[in-house]
């Protein structure tokens, strides 16, 4: 008990000295923002560089439709809810354990 009440008096001293400190003072000062000169005007663009390799064109585009079947296809994988549903019904339909008491 005595050192909660020790600990407590430290706790309260630390922070009666921290609302009393010379540093600290209770008059506001205003937010000074720094100007710079280039803010807010303007100026030229830099100039445009490709992102592709140096022998590919800058610019693509096609037109018309392609077939599905010239793109390929996607392996078909099972939607993951008829996964739970098999697994569910693989699960209720497997023989139980039997209990077997023995004395």
């Amino acid at each position: 008990m005595k050192t909660t009440i020790i600990v407590l008096c430290f706790l309260c001293a630390t922070a009666a000295f921290a609302q009393s400190a010379p540093i600290l003072s209770n008059t506001p000062a205003p937010v000074v923002m720094l100007e710079h000169p280039l803010r807010a005007a303007e100026h030229a663009m830099a100039q445009e560089t490709s992102l592709l390799s140096s022998n590919l064109s800058p610019y693509s585009f096609a037109t018309g439709e392609v077939p599905l079947a010239e793109l390929g296809s996607l392996p078909y994988e099972t939607p993951l809810g008829d996964v739970a549903r098999a697994y569910r019904k693989g699960h209720i339909d497997a023989p139980k354990a039997t209990m077997v008491l023995e004395k």
